[in-house]
């Protein structure tokens, strides 16, 4: 593992921070815990949020069809509604899935994206399910989320996100990442070269653009050209932790937006409704210590993952310099998760108490 940080805060005293680094990435920076990462898929809460400010404002409806914002753009949009959109019921297909973005999102193109033209590549692909009648994760959902938000405000996700989520929470290091450039000390990520890559990791994701060295190619300064209101935002784990305290309290939304918010749907089926549930830009999970509100974000390079209890006094977060592990890493990453979840509600469970550094 190239690096890891570790953040938790429980509510009591000063909250418990931790990086470890491998000795080969010394060379390029000492890993802090407060480096500014990319959040990735953690982006799809700020955008939750900004629609839901918007619903408040009465300037967007959840039941807006989509065609109400981007006619003709978007595959069923007569049929899709923005809450379609946010907890991934509207059955788009995956545009990452698509063999024409994998140059993207390995860094070796050089192409921005538009919305425009990722909604165009994804509407020659069928639909997974009808509108509102399955779960499944589509970044694509989140792609048109964010033309609705330029449309219905006309400014910019970069605008947005600055003037309603980072400026009045006073989040210095979060932002709407529209380029490669950083704003301050930032975590370097990695992913093996080609030569050490999984055998199992497809041809088209063996091949990073970026600096080698110790097997591995550094892509901290590769930015993913396809990458927008799905995954596009950097930020650190203090910086989160005090956007998810302002959410869960009500001081971003009022209370009614946040209770659609935290309406869930289960992401295993009817049959399956009691562990992860995915709300609007969150996702619901029942824990051996609790239940938590949380959300995953994977891009080259950065593995977050930020957790939060329902009032937002309890917060936690762990960033992986990777996203490409080994079965044994799998494992060890899942107990990292699941101790950083007890930590947070179990006082006594501290980075320095067994659970966690087993966990490690």
């Amino acid at each position: 593992m190239p690096g890891v940080i570790v953040r938790v805060d429980d509510g009591h005293g000063r909250p418990v921070e931790i990086s470890e680094q491998a000795a080969w990435t010394r060379k390029d920076h000492l890993l802090r815990a407060d480096d500014e990462v990319r959040e990735a898929s953690n982006t799809k809460t700020v955008m939750a949020a900004l629609v839901l400010q918007l619903v408040a404002g009465h300037r967007l409806a959840l039941s807006d069809p989509v065609d109400k914002w981007l006619p003709g753009q978007v595959r069923n949009g007569g049929a899709i509604t923005l809450r379609m959109l946010l907890n991934h019921t509207s059955g788009l297909f995956d545009y990452t899935e698509d063999p024409a973005l994998a140059p993207a999102l390995t860094g070796r193109d050089s192409h921005v994206w538009t919305s425009t033209e990722i909604l165009s590549l994804v509407s020659g692909h069928p639909a997974l399910f009808e509108p509102g009648t399955e779960w499944s994760y589509s970044n694509t959902n989140y792609i048109a989320i964010g033309a609705v938000l330029e449309k219905a405000t006309g400014k910019n996700l970069a605008t947005l996100v600055r003037e309603r989520i980072a400026r009045p929470l006073g989040l210095r290091h979060t932002f709407y990442a529209t380029g490669s450039a950083w704003h301050g000390r930032h975590a370097h990520g990695y992913e093996p070269d080609a030569a050490h890559m999984p055998p199992e990791v497809p041809d088209d994701f063996r091949d990073y653009a970026g600096p080698r060295h110790d097997d591995h190619v550094d892509v901290t300064g590769d930015y993913v050209t396809a990458d927008g209101a799905d995954a596009a935002i950097v930020s650190t784990a203090d910086d989160w932790s005090r956007f998810y305290r302002a959410l869960m309290s009500g001081r971003l939304l009022p209370a009614a937006q946040l209770a659609e918010m935290r309406t869930t749907v289960p992401e295993g089926g009817p049959d399956d409704p009691d562990e992860l549930g995915y709300g609007l830009g969150i996702e619901s999970a029942k824990t051996s210590c609790g239940t938590v509100w949380d959300h995953v974000g994977v891009v080259p390079g950065y593995a977050t993952y930020n957790v939060t209890d329902s009032t937002g006094r309890r917060t936690a977060a762990f960033f992986f310099a990777t996203t490409t592990l080994t079965k044994q890493a799998h494992q060890t990453g899942a107990a990292l998760m699941d101790a950083v979840n007890c930590a947070v509600f179990d006082r006594a469970t501290r980075l320095g108490g067994s659970r966690l550094w087993i966990a490690g």
